[in-house]
């Protein structure tokens, strides 16, 4: 790189979508793994700085976009009402992790060839 020339990075964020719009982005599945934690949909919201309705309405819309519920209400639970991330929220947390991966592998790749 001669003198004055600049590299550049290339930055990636995606979602998956289905035929309604968004369906999966990072900030979901950042939801979906503090459900995981806590055991709690008020104590995922908390986590992530939102109130619970936002929260609640997202997990309504991961569901109502998944082949199955990626979130079920229980009984009980941590800090109040209680909920799970399910078998397919799990699959779909590890999907998006996968892609994610593979995404910025490639924007890394690509990233190498930008100098200005």
């Amino acid at each position: 790189m001669s003198s004055g020339q600049k590299k550049y990075a290339v930055g990636v964020r995606f979602w998956l979508k289905d035929e309604q719009g968004h369906f999966m982005g990072a900030g979901r599945v950042q939801l979906l793994e503090y459900i995981k934690k806590f055991g709690s949909i008020t104590n995922a919201a908390k986590e992530m700085k939102m109130s619970y309705r936002q929260a609640w309405q997202m997990v309504e819309d991961m569901n109502a976009s998944a082949p199955e519920p990626l979130v079920e209400k229980i009984l009980g639970g941590k800090g109040g009402g209680g909920a799970r991330v399910t078998a397919m929220g799990e699959k779909v947390i590890a999907l998006f992790h996968q892609l994610d991966e593979k995404m910025s592998t490639f924007a890394e790749e690509l990233g190498r060839e930008i100098v200005f």
